[in-house]
């Protein structure tokens, strides 16, 4: 029974490691668009993504602030240098937050192994019993 609940935490912390390096992945591409952005002059055309793996053709207008989502729906804007400031905070915590999934997984998967060879010891002990037990098997036909 535990080890049915040790394995579904696994799978849990998996799926929660696998959010956080998403979550990464987005924010170093953020990152990495704002230094891009920074380096293009007025007027340039983008292709901004709309989702879905489509874009839009704008112009830029300035590249001196951005719109930032801070949560619950709600945005403000800032300078570039302070998003970029913001994302590298954020991508910090993420990244320590990733570090205790991984100790917490590694902790779990411990457990699953130890339990593991519990089972193997006692199923072994267990034939080995039946083997010394003097008990014999039923003759076929009998």
């Amino acid at each position: 029974m535990e080890l049915r609940y040790l394995e579904g935490t696994v799978n849990e912390l998996q799926s929660r490691i696998s959010m956080v390096n998403s979550a990464i992945t987005e924010m170093r591409v953020s990152k990495i668009t704002l230094e891009g952005l920074e380096k293009e002059k007025k007027g340039s055309e983008l292709f901004v993504p709309i989702g879905g793996g489509s874009y839009v053709k704008a112009k830029l207008d300035s590249a001196k602030t951005v719109v930032v989502g801070i949560g619950a729906d709600v945005a403000v804007e800032k300078t570039v240098n302070e998003t970029k400031e913001e994302l590298e905070s954020r991508i910090a915590e993420m990244d320590k937050t990733r570090e205790i999934l991984g100790q917490q997984l590694d902790q779990v998967l411990g457990r699953i192994q130890a339990n593991r060879e519990q089972i193997e010891e006692i199923t072994s002990k267990a034939r080995q019993g039946e083997n010394a037990s003097g008990v014999r098997q039923a003759k076929k036909g009998a």
